[in-house]
């Protein structure tokens, strides 16, 4: 493990980065650290997680140093019941990286609840995590692949494989996505930032305005996306009626919203 060599270009609420070669997830390890009671804003950089995680309990893989695999610990001071727009903003400030870094060339969206995706497929993944006072996020962000796998063509997008005309390096990435989410979490911890954030993120969002269908625990529909909540829920209208979503897997209908 090393200390990331450049600590002195982010902002003050990471005050650390941390960097492994090889490590099984990077939110297992911030998550127990969060028991030892670590500082706030701590960042965990790997160039190879060999038990990456995404949402329900799917894997998340990557060649070593070709994505930026990244978990983030935050003791937000927002109330609970929006902790997620702390991972909305996330993703809104990693959208906004991957089209500065690539001169606009590639511009992603967002797919609710936690992707960003290019018409290639998926180019990010985000995952939050809570224990107690504390909220983990991490991303898995592709970057620089020399291929696509057979097994994830069609699914995963990578930068340097969906036409950008310039390939940022990791370094770079992180320090400008962690630099753009300071500043959407300054907003969002001001009287209006919520509702800045919402707009924000429907304006980028690949979701709202496709015809999707809704995976639960207990049933599947399908439904036009509408809108996003103040607190960050998708709200669905559907033959019966508007239904505001929390938590799901979330389809894109082919032939709807292009990505």
């Amino acid at each position: 493990m090393t200390d990331f060599a450049y600590n002195s270009a982010l902002p003050t609420r990471f005050p650390k980065v941390e960097q492994f070669a090889t490590i099984d997830s990077t939110n297992r390890y911030l998550l127990d650290a969060a028991r030892d009671g670590v500082a706030n804003g701590l960042v965990v950089l790997a160039d190879e997680q060999t038990a990456g995680r995404g949402r329900l309990g799917r894997t998340w893989t990557a060649p070593p140093g070709g994505s930026l695999l990244v978990s983030v610990l935050l003791r937000p001071s927002i109330p609970v019941d929006s902790w997620y727009l702390v991972t909305l903003a996330a993703g809104i400030a990693a959208a906004e990286t991957v089209a500065e870094l690539t001169d606009a060339s590639l511009v992603p969206k967002l797919k609710w609840p936690n992707d960003l995706v290019v018409p290639e497929g998926k180019l990010a993944g985000l995952l939050a995590e809570r224990r107690g006072d504390v909220l983990v996020v991490g991303m898995g962000l592709n970057i620089d692949w020399p291929a696509v796998p057979d097994e994830l063509r069609d699914i995963a997008a990578v930068i340097s494989l969906s036409g950008a005309t310039r390939v940022p390096s990791r370094d770079e990435v992180l320090i400008a996505w962690l630099r753009r989410w300071n500043g959407w979490l300054t907003i969002l911890e001001s009287p209006a930032g919520a509702e800045r954030v919402r707009i924000a993120s429907e304006a980028m969002s690949a979701t709202v305005g496709s015809t999707v269908r809704i995976q639960l625990a207990e049933e599947t529909f399908e439904g036009l996306a509408v809108g996003i909540t103040a607190n960050g829920h998708l709200i669905v209208a559907t033959a019966e009626g508007r239904r505001e979503i929390s938590a799901g897997d979330v389809t894109h209908l082919r032939g709807v919203s292009g990505v």
